[in-house]
């Protein structure tokens, strides 16, 4: 397990001080194995009677009327209480007459509150199952008047209340129907304090897992540290993607060769094999895509186009991509939450261009080799430009402006496709570039593709083509110019693979 303890006493803090409070965190980021640990932290402490239940699988009809969600609560907690071999409160929920109202509700657990004698606290897991429902903000509504009048003589409630989903209960509500959204304006939970515990993975809290796995299973693994740097360089702590990546190493890598040791370009590799897998975490990704046009424009400019969009959570396009995991806050700017999923996009939108009909390539590896079978960036180069000329010409200047870059990976993923792996990092900057790094048997490859802004950002630009070769330690890069100015005639754009000498950097520059 990756060592969430810090997490966990931010959250018993909150719970200490009898907050309440909304896990909302996109799915399989951890909320549940959260409150798992949580009700053990709080069962062993003695000083806390923890009731953790789950809204998933009730069905939509048990919200249909008060009376039918009463039953359906009680039945909930005399199974936990079961569980939980609490012979006392089980028969205190039999001898008890159900109320057939939130108000004799609100009453009823007063009283169970009391009866158990502690400090009770409420995990409700997956309330996203009861979000268009306007009797689950009733129920909200009544643990928030108990909340208020807790300090009246007499009166007993739940010391602390933590819902988890996907949903905060602002946007349940604005699930609502437009009709009875102005009557529904006032939030029945604006008591909740705000969730502020970062719930992605740090290195320093994966590190202690590789550790206890590798001692466990007899498996070297040099500098763990390490490991966990790469893992949250392409995952950004998504805790499922963590997980999925150590997974993968230890399940598909390690078992195909003969000593039990893992290497840092497994992590790569576990990326690789994970991309080509279908999950439910991609297909909810894509879907999200899929059936938001808005939405898919709006990723299409972050991620092909290196676009910058200031953050601000209240923009719907924003609010809806942070809420689904697929963006994130990146120092004021909205940035694609991990490297996973920016692959995901890249292959998704490639593959679209394909069935578009719009770039349609017959060619083979081999035509793209050296003498000694290595990748020839400079024959792709050339091959890319000759099919650019037959198929597209000034008139598509619009059309190339959008899509010449995602046109140049679905022209090089067939080449390497089953011997390599291409990676994309979005460079923003006046050039907004998109540099690739191709690995091609055991080779890496830096190429950049770029759009032609003048020549002062072009120097600038092959400054920092070189500083990016430096970070990956290489001494040859290779750069695609889009040339798309229409002052410029065909004949004066240079037809020639260019070599340029830089920084101690041979760069190989072709325009299109």
């Amino acid at each position: 397990m990756v060592d969430i303890s810090g997490k966990l006493a931010d959250i018993m803090q909150m719970v200490e001080r009898g907050d309440y409070f909304v896990i909302s965190r996109p799915r399989q980021y951890g909320k549940t194995t959260i409150l798992f640990m949580l009700n053990n932290r709080l069962t062993n402490s003695g000083d806390y009677f923890p009731i953790n239940i789950s809204f998933e699988g009730i069905d939509q009809d048990r919200f249909n009327s008060a009376e039918v969600f009463i039953k359906e609560f009680f039945l909930i907690l005399s199974g936990l209480f079961e569980a939980l071999e609490n012979s006392e409160l089980v028969k205190f929920i039999e001898t008890t007459s159900i109320p057939d109202s939130m108000n004799g509700l609100g009453i009823w657990i007063g009283k169970l509150v009391k009866k158990i004698g502690k400090k009770v606290i409420l995990m409700v897991d997956e309330v996203d199952k009861s979000s268009n429902n306007q009797l689950f903000l009733d129920f909200l509504g009544m643990l928030r008047n108990k909340y208020l009048n807790r300090k009246m003589p007499g009166q007993a409630t739940f010391h602390s209340v933590i819902l988890a989903g996907l949903h905060d209960v602002k946007s349940l509500k604005a699930k609502i129907r437009p009709a009875e959204s102005e009557a529904k304006f006032n939030s029945p939970w604006n008591i909740a304090v705000n969730f502020r515990v970062e719930m992605a993975f740090h290195p320093v809290e994966i590190v202690p897992m590789l550790e206890e796995y590798s001692q466990e299973q007899q498996v070297k693994l040099d500098n763990p540290l390490m490991f966990a740097e790469k893992i949250v360089y392409y995952t950004s702590g998504y805790p499922f993607f963590v997980s999925k990546l150590c997974k993968v190493i230890d399940e598909d890598i390690l078992p195909h060769r003969k000593e039990k040791e893992w290497y840092l370009e497994d992590v790569e590799r576990a990326m690789q094999l994970t991309l080509k897998e279908d999950n439910t975490n991609f297909e909810s990704l894509i879907k999200n895509l899929e059936n938001n046009p808005e939405f898919y424009d709006f990723v299409f400019n972050i991620v092909l186009n290196s676009a910058e969009y200031l953050f601000n959570f209240s923009n719907p396009l924003i609010n809806f991509g942070v809420l689904h995991g697929v963006l994130k806050d990146g120092e004021g700017k909205v940035r694609i939450h991990n490297r996973l999923y920016q692959q995901i996009i890249y292959n998704y939108m490639t593959s679209k261009l394909e069935t578009s009909g719009k770039a349609v390539f017959d060619h083979f590896t081999s035509k793209y080799l050296d003498e000694k079978g290595n990748l020839d960036i400079k024959k792709v180069f050339s091959k890319f430009r000759d099919f650019m000329k037959e198929n597209y010409s000034e008139k598509d200047k619009e059309f190339l402006e959008r899509n010449g870059r995602l046109l140049f990976l679905a022209f090089i993923r067939p080449i390497i496709n089953g011997r390599g792996f291409d990676f994309k990092e979005a460079q923003v900057s006046e050039e907004r570039r998109l540099d690739i790094v191709v690995t091609f048997d055991n080779k890496k490859y830096i190429i950049e593709l770029k759009i032609w802004r003048g020549e002062a950002y072009h120097t600038e630009g092959i400054r920092q083509l070189c500083g990016y070769l430096d970070s990956q330690n290489q001494s040859t890069g290779y750069l695609l110019i889009y040339d798309l100015r229409k002052d410029t005639s065909l004949t004066e754009k240079k037809t020639e693979i260019e070599t340029i000498e830089s920084e101690g950097k041979t760069i190989f520059a072709a325009w299109i």
